[in-house]
């Protein structure tokens, strides 16, 4: 089929809506649950071990807590992405960033102190203003749901006293992070860290080699994959690891893995269908804004910007460089960038403006893939699930509850794909199958891993 006819035939999807009743949601039940509760009863939570008798009433009662805490998490996420806005921003400061060098000294260097000081005094002004941009808008709107107001002097000065707080924090929680015993357990670090947004466009790239590698060992086959789902989407704005923040609000890797599936040739694009699934009201407001304005006729734009100074070695350029000039080739066609300030020194950006047709393929739902599962039938279950940078969040007991989720979903042979490798006292019907690691920079080492995971 030729491409414009793809692209009708996609369009005429996307005007019709959904096809079939959208599926329901429910938390796993206890009985669902058991294997996971007897593999570590040594180390459940202090609520079901305090428990007198673990029945499903109990069970229910402490899963729906679970669930309302995790959400709360989001707030100290949205903190997080306040933070290294404050960090790393360019549009808004001439003043120095405070890098991962400076970060852990704030509080202890005049020098960063001063950096930091100025940095929030004319963090503060770009809040204020009535003519910021949308993601500055986003973070104002979040400050006064939380009370703080830009109205006088004083308001303004709480604000700053609130952002370097979280500066404060988020450098405690940078120290723990590298610490001996965060690398020895990794999960440790991040159990009760925000639910961060922010995304980048490496677990992309991770996820198209770790596809590669799927087919070439027979794992996947051409046309394959016909329903996909992406736990936790992302929206960037600012991410921890350059935060430049000079374009909107976005979601890349929906359209990043359909872009992949499309170029590999293991999806059909008059019959794929995608689900995202995220507990984020602002991402699926997000996507769900995107879905209305594509159904206008509008296209999607994605900006694709990376540091090209970010100490990568040769062999990982030689590879990054090619995919990311070809990202989105298959779902849209190439339009002129955004300009990024002077100051955004070594940024390299793209833009690409996805078809309405291709946005009218993702459908999202408000889901905790930890406690939550979609009630599928055997048809519609997923050949694909994605989770990058998820489920290092949770411990080994809330990471088994999350295999069984995943694995309930997935068609028998279908795959799990992780950046992060799961607690495995038990498999909860996934099994191990494809690791993939890309080294990145070196030294120090950063290395991209994905984790294939195949339901029995």
């Amino acid at each position: 089929m030729k491409m414009r006819s793809v692209f009708c035939f996609l369009l005429l999807v996307l005007l019709s809506g959904w096809s079939q009743p959208p599926p329901k949601s429910a938390f796993i039940s206890l009985n669902e649950a058991q294997s996971s509760v007897s593999a570590y009863k040594d180390a459940l939570p202090a609520k079901l071990q305090s428990a007198a008798s673990l029945d499903e009433a109990e069970w229910a009662k402490w899963i729906r807590q679970s669930d309302d805490e995790v959400r709360l998490r989001l707030e100290r996420g949205q903190e997080d992405t306040l933070s290294n806005l404050l960090r790393f921003g360019v549009t808004y400061t001439h003043e120095y960033r405070i890098d991962d060098s400076y970060l852990p000294r704030y509080g202890r260097s005049s020098l960063v102190d001063s950096f930091a000081n100025n940095r929030a005094n004319d963090l503060v002004r770009a809040l204020a203003s009535p003519k910021s941009a949308e993601g500055f808008r986003e973070m104002r709107t979040f400050l006064e749901k939380k009370g703080y107001s830009f109205q006088t002097p004083a308001d303004r000065a709480r604000v700053k006293k609130y952002l370097l707080g979280n500066l404060a924090r988020l450098r405690d929680d940078f120290i723990q992070a590298h610490s001996e015993e965060a690398k020895k357990n990794r999960w440790q670090a991040f159990k009760e860290r925000g639910l961060s947004l922010d995304t980048n466009l490496w677990p992309d790239y991770d996820l198209d080699v770790h596809l590669r590698a799927m087919m070439e060992k027979g794992l996947l086959k051409p046309g394959s994959v016909r329903r996909v789902a992406v736990v936790g989407p992302g929206l960037d704005f600012v991410n921890k690891m350059e935060g430049y923040d000079f374009y909107p609000p976005q979601t890349i890797q929906p359209f990043a893995v359909l872009d992949s599936l499309f170029r590999l040739k293991l999806a059909d694009p008059t019959t794929v269908e995608m689900v995202t699934l995220d507990i984020s009201t602002d991402v699926n407001t997000h996507i769900e804004r995107a879905l209305k304005t594509a159904a206008a006729g509008k296209p999607y734009v994605l900006q694709l910007p990376w540091n090209s100074g970010g100490g990568w070695t040769e062999e990982f350029l030689a590879q990054f460089v090619p995919y990311w000039k070809n990202l989105g080739s298959t779902i849209g066609e190439p339009m002129q960038p955004v300009t990024g300030p002077e100051r955004a020194e070594g940024i390299e950006i793209r833009a690409v403006k996805v078809l309405p047709a291709i946005v009218g393929l993702i459908k999202p739902f408000d889901l905790n893939i930890v406690y939550q599962r979609l009630q599928l039938a055997p048809e519609e279950r997923f050949d694909l699930i994605i989770g990058t940078n998820i489920f290092i969040y949770y411990g080994a007991f809330e990471q088994s509850l999350a295999r069984a989720n995943v694995a309930s979903m997935l068609k028998s042979g279908g795959f799990l794909l992780s950046s992060d490798q799961l607690a495995d006292r038990i498999e909860n019907g996934l099994e191990l199958t494809l690791t993939t690691r890309t080294p990145m920079t070196g030294p120090p080492v950063m290395t991209g891993y994905i984790f294939s995971y195949r339901r029995k």
